[in-house]
């Protein structure tokens, strides 16, 4: 089949690597993309926002099959455009994507699924944002209704700081604190049937040991040896089911990738919030793990076949990626830098390790590859055990040279090392990618 492939970025190249190697994909292009992702796929200039756009060039490359990775183009109808040209599309629906796009209208879809999540009130004035952070009290859990490109949450022990940007969202909703662990956990669906992956950690704090500003992600591992072997079904069960049921019974199917941002707390599972695509980089080490071919899940789930599917078959090895981010991230990142190292990553560590790109473009020269957002590299490996797939990572970051580049050092360290004491200190209510 041929396919297309919506987006830009380290999510976009790992589904792109992945198409890549699936023997019944005849085609493979992706708009806009990046330097990295034009080693695998045919590129096209696209506006990803343009609904019309894509589905004219999905029309005009005769493809079978469009995957819309990031969370803006779905808000913003291109599912519904590519559908309406005729060509399955993998991600929902507009009205569905809201279960992102607003996070008063996923609290209010978790309460009428009865979905266990914490409590929350949605502010539109300055007096109902000083009501709701006096009835909760420190830390402070404030998010931005809207989409924010993962900026839009604030996790904090300072009211000024917290009333600061519930002031500056417009409407806010602001919520108790969740303790304990996270957990990412992905689902494909096509409006019925639910599929589970297997579950990643991802780390949002820019610095070592969970300090600094909250970012995008800076790392990621698959699978958690620390978690109840039973989590993924109790999840599926209390979580993503009732969810997908609920949006089918308010005639908004959803059909696609239902991200759940879950905490492990004291008194059970709790959904800190949902995204309506792959996550970022959580995606990278899924992907890592998955041995049933892609493509043809993603088509089911498009055409309403995902209950034909045999069971997915995952690879015993784990998995974990460290990005690389640009110097200044995630404040004003510096971009335009030459990026080196890379064919050393490719001569000495795959297939074991390989580099996605995230923001990356090619010099006017067409060979040297330069540094174009914040979050540039997400370089991802394979191992025994988290131990070996950590320790190939990282000797792979160790090869690549950017000047001012940035990254986390303890990527999996506890998991690794300590297993059972491995949940993750981060702050639960921490933004998504």
């Amino acid at each position: 089949m041929k396919v297309l492939v919506i987006g830009g970025g380290a999510r976009e190249h790992a589904l792109c690597r992945s198409l890549s190697l699936d023997p019944d994909v005849t085609a493979l292009h992706c708009a806009p993309g990046n330097a990295g992702i034009a080693e695998v796929a045919q590129l096209h200039p696209v506006d990803a926002l343009d609904g019309a756009a894509v589905a004219r060039l999905a029309t005009e490359l005769e493809a079978r099959l469009v995957v819309v990775g990031p969370e803006a183009p779905l808000v913003a109808g291109v599912a519904d455009a590519v559908r309406d040209a005729g060509i399955a599309c993998f991600g929902p629906s507009a009205e569905a994507a809201r279960l992102e796009g607003s996070k008063a209208f996923a609290k209010d879809v978790m309460a009428a699924a009865s979905v266990p999540t914490g409590r929350s009130y949605v502010c539109t004035t300055p007096e109902e944002i000083d009501k709701a952070l006096d009835a909760f009290g420190a830390p402070f859990v404030v998010k931005d209704d809207g989409l924010a490109a993962g900026k839009g949450v604030v996790v904090t022990d300072d009211l000024a700081a917290a009333r600061a940007h519930a002031l500056a969202c417009g409407r806010v909703v602001i919520e108790e604190f969740l303790d304990g662990p996270e957990v990412s956990l992905f689902a494909i669906t096509d409006g019925r049937t639910v599929l589970p992956l297997r579950p990643a950690q991802d780390f949002k704090r820019a610095l070592d040991g969970d300090e600094g500003p909250n970012t995008g992600g800076m790392g990621a591992y698959s699978p958690l040896p620390w978690a109840d072997p039973k989590l993924v079904d109790e999840v599926l069960e209390t979580v993503l089911q009732p969810t997908v049921d609920e949006l089918r019974r308010r005639g908004t199917p959803f059909s696609g990738l239902l991200y759940a941002g879950l905490a492990i707390t004291s008194r059970g599972v709790r959904v800190i919030e949902f995204n309506a695509r792959f996550g970022d980089p959580e995606t990278q080490v899924v992907l890592a793990r998955l041995r049933t071919p892609l493509a043809g899940v993603l088509l089911a789930a498009a055409e309403g076949r995902l209950a034909d599917l045999p069971e997915l078959v995952w690879r015993d090895d784990a998995a974990v990626t460290v990005v690389v981010a640009s110097h200044n991230y995630p404040d004003t990142p510096r971009t335009g830098d030459p990026i080196e190292g890379l064919a050393d990553v490719v001569a000495q560590d795959a297939p074991d390790a390989y580099v996605l790109h995230a923001g990356t473009r090619l010099a006017d020269d067409g060979g040297t590859v330069l540094s174009a957002g914040g979050r540039v590299l997400s370089v991802t490996a394979t191992g025994k055990d988290l131990a070996q797939a950590r320790e190939r990572a990282y000797a792979a970051v160790g090869r690549i040279r950017l000047d001012g580049s940035q990254h986390r050092t303890d990527i999996a360290r506890q998991a690794a090392e300590a297993p059972e004491a491995a949940g993750a200190p981060e702050a639960a209510g921490a933004p998504e990618a």
